[in-house]
């Protein structure tokens, strides 16, 4: 009998555990370890950011769902990990020993690199449920006292859908409010041009993602780099496009949000062979780290180069097919290990992101996500804010039910067919 541990369980972690029940002998162990009790649908944050969601319609508790389907859940965060000694001691003081360990943790939120930023600073955040409400419960606040909004992302920044997102469900909300008029509204970027998204850009998101923009009245600021916040005001250099700075720019702000970098949780930071000097889990094209070959890594928190460099650090999106993909793989490669059989599943790696705008939306197809590609597709209309309520529908019932069946490939099926897209 086999002990396997997801440790993290987000939009990865949670699917994996239920694709390894499906994968591996029934008489094998699958452990799950989280610091939350509950599962928290992050694509829908930008929602709860302006109270059109609250945390408990996007929240499920998981140990029930997990001892249905016969998986041990511990609520407690991991503090040190052991990969010589097969350990993971938690924060109870509570260790928990493993043959297999898949790393779903998802990234720590670097506020702390840029002075007076993040909710313990001076800006909002929507990376997670929690700051997302605590965002959307200050949101009636600033509607009730309208002034200029600061939204986007700082340099080393990599899931740039969010930052868009919420930009143009703000502009939606305050319209609906008949308040857009007293707003302001300024995108700041690192990246190199907006739509780029550090992707190098997917199709035509640079001409379409500045209509939206232009269309909504937001001015924008690309090779930004973020110095520092103020009670109110955020100072910002722009720079050109070999790096030298063109202009200083002190932005005043009554609402701002702005996508912070990430990097990886402390329980691995520093791990040697494990993790790079960002503290991101280093694996292989099997999701497997090189050093621990027991040890496997998905999602946001696994180290991914840069698409191309940019004048201003952007890291690579790991977006949600993506992640399906890779449980998948991971699912499939460990019982063939387990059997003494070489890994040879594969993740696609392609990258599919549906971006609410409120009353609209857009989306792209990467495939696969880094170019040059097979499919490079971008696309918008009203069409994508239903399907990205359907979405929201679909996997918080996949999840609610613990069943493992693929979503996002579906999805893509039918957005080609659609479209008349050819793979």
């Amino acid at each position: 009998m086999a002990h396997i541990v997801v440790l993290g369980a987000g939009l990865g972690g949670t699917i994996q555990a239920y694709e390894l029940k499906e994968t591996v002998g029934q008489d094998d162990k699958i452990t799950v370890i989280s610091n939350k009790s509950y599962f928290q649908f992050t694509p829908s944050n930008p929602w709860a950011g302006v109270n059109w969601r609250t945390k408990d319609e996007l929240t499920i508790e998981l140990e029930p769902v997990m001892k249905r389907r016969g998986i041990d859940f511990i609520c407690d965060g991991a503090v040190a990990l052991d990969p010589k000694g097969n350990k993971i001691t938690l924060a109870s003081g509570r260790e928990v020993t493993y043959d297999y360990l898949v790393l779903a943790t998802g990234p720590e939120l670097a506020f702390d690199e840029i002075e007076g930023f993040g909710p313990e600073g001076y800006t909002h955040s929507v990376c997670s449920i929690e700051h997302a409400s605590e965002s959307g419960a200050m949101w009636d606040d600033f509607c009730a006292n309208p002034g200029p909004i600061v939204v986007g992302a700082v340099q080393g920044a990599s899931c740039f859908g969010p930052a868009y997102e919420y930009a143009m469900t703000m502009d939606t909300d305050l319209r609906r409010r008949k308040i857009r008029d007293k707003v302001p509204m300024t995108f700041v970027t690192p990246e190199p041009y907006i739509g780029h998204l550090g992707l190098g850009g997917v199709g035509d998101t640079k001409g379409m993602l500045e209509s939206y923009m232009r269309d909504r009245s937001i001015r924008w600021i690309t090779n930004a780099k973020t110095n520092k916040f103020e009670d109110g005001k955020v100072f910002v250099t722009e720079h050109d496009q070999y790096g030298n700075p063109v202009k200083e720019h002190e932005l005043p702000f009554s609402y701002s949000m702005l996508l912070p970098a990430f990097r990886g949780i402390p329980a691995l930071m520093g791990v040697e062979g494990l993790v790079n000097p960002r503290g991101f889990v280093i694996v292989d094209e099997f999701q497997r780290n090189p050093t621990y070959p027991n040890i496997f890594g998905i999602g946001v928190c696994i180290a991914i180069a840069p698409t191309e460099p940019t004048v201003i650090p952007t890291g690579v999106p790991k977006t949600g097919f993506m992640i399906e993909s890779m449980v998948t793989a991971t699912a499939h490669n460990i019982p063939l290990i387990m059997k003494g059989e070489e890994p040879k599943n594969l993740a696609s790696w392609n990258a599919l992101c549906l971006a609410d705008f409120g009353d609209g939306g857009a989306a792209f197809l990467a495939m696969p996500q880094n170019p040059p590609r097979n499919v490079n597709w971008a696309g918008h209309g009203k069409w994508v804010h239903w399907a990205k309520l359907g979405f929201e529908w679909y996997f918080m019932r996949k999840v609610k039910r613990g069943v493992s069946e693929p979503f996002y490939e579906r999805m893509i099926m039918k957005i080609m067919k659609v479209n008349k897209l050819k793979p």
